[in-house]
C-alpha cells in the first residue's frame, strides 16, 4: 500500500505511521493555547519527531465539538512561520489541518506536503484543485455538519454505511478532479457528528474504509467518548487508551495514526506490528 505525497512515498505494506498533533490555536480541546507562540510550536514538534513522529500535522483552527471558525488571514498568521521554522529545522512531513483552499495553498507553498480536510471536500470547492495542482497528500475525512453543529443530535440508520459511501463519493471527486489516487487517504472521523455508540460501531468496521485501497488515518486521541467509557475528564490521562486503540486499529488495517502523545503510540503500534504476522 503506498501513499504519495508531494516530496515522498510512504510504503504502508507492512507498517504504520505516526502523525503527530500540533494546534496551533487558543481553543483546542486538549492543548489550547499552548503553541500560539511560534518557538513553542517548533519546539513541540521537534521533540514529536524526536518521539518518533514521521508526519506533523499542522493546525490553526479548533475543531472541537462546538468551536467557532476563524478567518483566513487569522489561520494563516498562526501556522505559517511554524510550518517554514519547521521545514528549515527538520525533514519531517508536515501536513496542514484545514478546510480553507486558500490556506491549503499558502501552507504548501511554505513547506507543507500534505492537505488534511476534515471537511471530505464539502467546505471549500477549490480544496481538490489545490491538492491536485500541488501534488499534495491529501486525508479526506467524514464530517457531519460543521464543528459547531456536528454533536447536535447526530443520527445515522447505518453509520458504517453512510461514513463509508461518504468516504467514497469524496475520494472520486478528488480523482476526477486531478488528484492521483495514490495520494489520497480517508479517515472515518471518529468523534464529529457521531455518538459514542456511533464512535464504537465505526472502530468495530475499520476494515470497511479502505477504499479504492486507499490507506485509512485514524484519529481518536484524548477524544471525549474515551473520557465517558472510562471516566477520564482530564484529556492527558486518555493517552493510555487511545494507544490501545491504536494496537487495535493497526491489527484492523489502520496505517496512518494521528496523536498527542506520539511516544506511547509509537510503542503501541511498533509491538503490535511485532505480533502481527508478515504481510
Amino acid at each position: 500500500m503506498i501513499w504519495r505525497t508531494l516530496n515522498r512515498t510512504f510504503d504502508l505494506s507492512a507498517r504504520g505511521v505516526i502523525m503527530g498533533v500540533l494546534n496551533i490555536t487558543p481553543d483546542s480541546f486538549s492543548d489550547g493555547g499552548q503553541f500560539l507562540d511560534p518557538a513553542a510550536a517548533v519546539e513541540k514538534g521537534l521533540q514529536m519527531v524526536a518521539d518518533g513522529a514521521e508526519i506533523l500535522d499542522i493546525g490553526g483552527e479548533s475543531t472541537r465539538p462546538g468551536a467557532v471558525a476563524v478567518g483566513t488571514d487569522e489561520e494563516l498568521r498562526r501556522i505559517l512561520p511554524v510550518i517554514r521554522r519547521l521545514r528549515e529545522a527538520s525533514r519531517v512531513a508536515i501536513s496542514i489541518d484545514t478546510m480553507k483552499a486558500s490556506v491549503a495553498a499558502a501552507a504548501v507553498e511554505a513547506g507543507a506536503e500534505i492537505i488534511n480536510d476534515i471537511s471530505g471536500l464539502r467546505a471549500d470547492p477549490g480544496m481538490a484543485g489545490v491538492a491536485a495542482r500541488t501534488g499534495a497528500g491529501l486525508v479526506l475525512m467524514h464530517m457531519r455538519g460543521t464543528p459547531r453543529t456536528m454533536q447536535i443530535r447526530p443520527e445515522y440508520s447505518d453509520v458504517t454505511a453512510e461514513v463509508a459511501a461518504s468516504l467514497t463519493a469524496a475520494c472520486d471527486e478528488a480523482v476526477s478532479a486531478g488528484v492521483n489516487p495514490e495520494c489520497i487517504a480517508v479517515d472515518p472521523g471518529i468523534g464529529f457528528g457521531k455518538t459514542m455508540e456511533h464512535n464504537l460501531t465505526l472502530l468495530r468496521s475499520l476494515a470497511r474504509f479502505q477504499i479504492h485501497g486507499r490507506p485509512v488515518l485514524l484519529g481518536v486521541s484524548r477524544k471525549s467518548f474515551l473520557g465517558r467509557i472510562l471516566g477520564l475528564t482530564d484529556p492527558v490521562t486518555r493517552d493510555g487508551p487511545t494507544a490501545a486503540i491504536t494496537a487495535w486499529a493497526r491489527q484492523h488495517g489502520v496505517r496512518i495514526f494521528r496523536v498527542h502523545a506520539v511516544r506511547h503510540n509509537v510503542h503501541a503500534l511498533r509491538m503490535m506490528e511485532a505480533i502481527l504476522e508478515p504481510e
